[in-house]
Order: structure tokens, then sequence, then C-alpha cells
């Protein structure tokens, strides 16, 4: 309520933690005017200008412009709306710093060439239609038009990585990290000749999905061997290694033998590689998804625990 207080300048400054030349801008601008002026021409300020510059200051603070701030003050705008449309441009502003950020935290952990550094930021601002035609690009290269399966789109979905709109630091340095990885030939290479080997061994040409129920056999039969610390050639191994060999047998339609044995340790050993599991480790980051166990070291231990067999 307005009691016909009056501050000078100076007065006002001292109550609102302003300078006088900050105030006397202000004034300038229209967003805080005086009540009334001493016969010497000085301004007078009433008790609704200390409130209105505390307004003023925080806005500022906030990073709204005087204009907006003008708005606001002569009631052309709410405060909710201004903060919205704050929030929103900010939200854009945090997004473009999280992709430098995570170019540059990229960069410091590997010292890298000019030609990386933007490479790497070209990845890190990819449009989402950008960023899908290049993963769209990348699987093409993996299942072909000569790789058609029962069930390729839901795998294709499962190893497709979606960036939220609004991602963390750690997602989109995941991201940048997934397509870089995507774009190495061999990489590409690497995933598109485990999708041949497993259909040049499909029984009577049957389709299935292009990841191969091997893997996912040693990964259920292998993980306990391998979390108790069971040695691949101990004694303790056998009963492992045989149900591994005759799960996989089944799934492939084919004989527990040697041959089987032999065929299991090359799918094995071809399909080995930490680039996968991390390729899978980023994808589950990028996504939000549980991470995944990671595969080679089941991989391994079932490398070295058939290879300790044959050489018996």
């Amino acid at each position: 309520m307005d009691d016909g207080t009056q501050y000078s300048i100076g007065e006002l400054a001292r109550r609102t933690g302003l300078t006088v030349k900050k105030i006397r801008f202000y004034s300038d601008r229209g967003i805080v005017t005086p009540a009334d002026r001493t016969p010497a021409g000085y301004r007078r300020y009433g008790p609704d200008a200390v409130v209105r510059l505390a307004l003023v200051r925080t806005l500022r603070e906030l990073g709204l412009g005087l204009d907006v701030i003008g708005r606001v003050t002569n009631q052309e705008l709410t405060l909710g709306q201004v903060a919205a449309e704050h929030a929103a441009a900010l939200n854009v502003q945090i997004s473009v710093l999280r992709l430098r950020q995570a170019v540059l935290t990229t960069a410091a952990r590997r010292e890298p060439t000019f030609e990386e550094m933007e490479r790497m930021h070209r990845l890190a601002t990819l449009s989402k239609t950008e960023r899908r035609r290049l993963i769209s690009e990348f699987l093409d290269a993996i299942f072909d038009d000569g790789h058609v399966m029962s069930g390729g789109a839901a795998v294709r979905r499962s190893m497709t990585p979606e960036l939220p709109d609004s991602p963390t630091q750690e997602q989109v340095e995941a991201w940048v990290e997934l397509a870089e990885l995507s774009l190495d030939p061999g990489f590409r290479d690497a995933l598109r000749s485990l999708v041949e080997d497993h259909v040049a061994d499909l029984p009577d040409g049957v389709v299935t999905p292009p990841r191969p129920d091997v893997f996912a056999v040693t990964r259920e039969r292998v993980a306990a061997a391998v979390k108790s610390g069971i040695s691949p050639d101990s004694p303790q191994a056998d009963p492992v290694v045989a149900t591994l060999t005759a799960e996989c047998a089944l799934a492939v339609g084919r004989a527990d033998d040697a041959q089987l044995q032999d065929w299991l340790l090359h799918r094995l050993e071809s399909a080995n590689g930490p680039r996968k599991d991390r390729y899978f480790h980023l994808l589950a980051v990028i996504n939000d998804w549980p991470a995944p166990e990671p595969l080679a070291p089941l991989i391994d231990w079932s490398v070295q625990a058939l290879r300790a067999r044959a050489a018996r």
C-alpha cells in the first residue's frame, strides 16, 4: 500500500542494492518511473519502485532482456508466460552446451587430430533425421537384401540408438562414440561377416534372427562358470562344455561331435571382440536400457575350454 513515502535515487539504491547509475538507466527506459520530482527536478520514487527493481534484478539475473522485462512490468506479459518461453530457450542453450561439452570431454581423453575433432563435432550436432539416416545406412550395410530374415525388423530396432530430445551428458558422449564406431569400415565388416557366417551355417535354409542362438546359449550356460572362477581347462568345466556343445548343436541342427566343436570354436573366435560389446553398451546408455553383461569374457572362456578339450 502506498503510504506516501518517497525515495531519492540514492535511497532506492541502498534499499535495492543496485547502483544509482543503473536505477537511472531503468528509469530512463520506463521500467521504473518516478512518482514525483522535487522543485529542483530530482526524481522521487514511491514504495512500488522497490518491488519493481527487485523484480528487474531477479529477471536480469535469469537472463531476460530489458524489452521483455519492460513488458512484464507494464503487465503486457505475465511472469508465467515469460518463464515458460525463457525456460524453453534455456533448454535449447543447455542442449548446445551439453553437445559441446561432450565433444571436448571426448577430445580430452583421446588427443584427437584436427580431422577427428571436426568429425566428433559434426556427429554431435547432427539433427534427429541425420542421426537416423546415419544409423540406417550402418544397419543396411550389415543386413542387406540377401539377409532377409524373420524378425529382421525387430532386430534392427534392437540395434538402433534413439538419442532423447534432452539427453544427459553421458548419453551425448555415448552417441558420439557409437556414431564413430558405426562409421568404422572394419567394425561394419566384422558384423557383416558374423551375419553371413550365421546364414551360411543355418540348416536347410531355415531363416532366423541374425543374433545367433549359439551366443545366447553361451551366455546362459557359461556365465555361472565364469562368475564362479572355474578354470576353462579344469575337470569342473567338463559338464559346462558338454551342455554348451549339446545345446549349440540342437540350435543349429547338427550332431554334437568333433566337427560341431570345431565349428563352434570358429564361430566364437570370429564373433569375439570388445568392440561389439562396446556397441551394445553404448546403445544401452543412449536408449536408457539396463547395461548388458559383456559377452567377450564368456566367449574367451568358451574358446579356451574348447581348445583345451581339442588338444586332449
